[in-house]
């Protein structure tokens, strides 16, 4: 199904990317700035499961002219998939763009509390996740009854297994039938076996609970226990974790082959190049725009020294979308629109046609109008489809 803005400056696509991508004329669109799944199961999206087909990124190649930029955002763990695959596909790696942000939030095990759960007994876990399994209930259906994403980690016969703390089991105990006593008697151990030595308070989303406020959803305030190793082996690794905190999302640069130099090829096609002075920091005279990005926040700045001539000043910088920039969509994964607008103007002169073949809410889709650029977005979920419709409606006309 093809829906169409009113002003006609983007023509939205709700159908599988594939399928649609056949569609549109070879060498139709000046580039393609996109934030496809990262194949990591975010918030257990069943369209997160993988990194885009090999057979995606050679359609995006088909549709773009010769010297078509395409920009796609990754994430740090499967980033070498997503640019392996747009290389297989026939693109030309140029570089790669690192957005940095102090807003990340880690998903880190903690080793010793692990430790102090096992107690000694090497299958403890499993058992507990084994018979979980013999429930029916889903890891959906557990996310959705305790507002965490922990349903996985409740379930797996594989890595991370967990017992949940007395407090989430006494909202799970209602969903199961005939629970055993030995059940019951491990989530009182999980609780018992660690003395509490102190409370932390931190902010989190109402959207998944999984995230900072920054991502969208509203803020909420939730308190845990801080505890103490119980056992000798939990206190040797007291401190020791499974995850750095995200602080980055790779974006690749690639380019699509062509003949002779870029001078011709800008003259014949009008890409192949990059809007440098109009990316400069500041203006014109501004800073060379580098490959980072980052949100400006206390936790990057600091990162970088400042001694009056080196200063994190001097890179483009761009926070993560706020609440207002989610338009009442619920899609998990919203870029802000400042980022999607230097992306497109780095890439894209004003006139030219800007393809997102994962719109998700639409920023791309709206940063293209902003730079005067005309969107094609397609986008396989019927429901962000209408959010990219509010979106435009929303939005400034040029």
């Amino acid at each position: 199904m093809t829906l169409y803005h009113n002003d006609k400056s983007a023509e939205i696509h709700n159908g599988d990317c594939l399928q649609v991508l056949r569609t549109l004329p070879d060498s139709s669109v000046d580039s393609c700035v996109t934030d496809p799944p990262y194949g990591l199961a975010f918030m257990g999206k069943k369209w997160d499961y993988d990194v885009p087909s090999v057979e995606v990124w050679q359609e995006c190649l088909r549709v773009l002219k010769p010297g078509g930029h395409l920009l796609a955002f990754a994430g740090t763990r499967t980033q070498h998939r997503m640019a392996v695959k747009i290389e297989d596909a026939g693109f030309e790696i140029r570089d790669m763009i690192a957005w940095v942000y102090g807003s990340g939030f880690p998903k880190s095990l903690d080793v010793s509390k692990a430790i102090d759960k096992c107690n000694g007994e090497a299958n403890r876990l499993h058992e507990f996740t084994a018979w979980m399994r013999t429930t029916g209930l889903t890891a959906r259906q557990i996310n959705q009854i305790t507002s965490t994403n922990m349903g996985g980690h409740y379930l797996t016969a594989a890595s991370q297994p967990a017992i949940p703390t007395a407090a989430l089991w006494e909202l799970i105990r209602p969903h199961c039938r005939d629970v055993p006593a030995w059940v019951e008697e491990l989530v009182q151990r999980i609780e018992a076996e660690r003395e509490i030595v102190g409370e932390q308070t931190k902010a989190r989303s109402t959207s998944g609970k999984s995230a900072l406020p920054t991502i969208g959803g509203s803020t909420v305030y939730e308190s845990w226990n801080i505890t103490a190793p119980a056992t000798e082996a939990a206190k040797e690794w007291a401190g020791w974790g499974t995850a750095l905190k995200p602080a980055l999302e790779p974006i690749t640069v690639a380019r699509k082959p062509f003949p002779g130099t870029v001078a011709e090829n800008v003259l014949q096609h009008g890409t192949g190049a990059l809007n440098v002075d109009g990316c400069r920091v500041g203006d014109e005279s501004g800073r060379f725009p580098a490959n980072l990005i980052h949100d400006g926040s206390e936790d990057v700045v600091g990162l970088f020294p400042d001694d009056g001539e080196a200063s994190a000043a001097r890179f483009f910088y761009c926070a993560k979308a706020d609440p207002s920039e989610r338009r009442n969509s619920k899609h998990p994964t919203i870029k802000p629109v400042a980022l999607m607008r230097y992306l497109v103007r780095l890439v894209c002169p004003a006139g030219g046609v800007v393809l997102d073949p994962f719109a998700g809410s639409g920023t791309t889709i709206e940063a293209a109008r902003l730079e005067h650029c005309r969107a094609i977005g397609i986008e396989r979920e019927a429901e962000y489809c209408a959010d990219i419709l509010e979106r435009l409606r929303q939005g400034v006309l040029f």
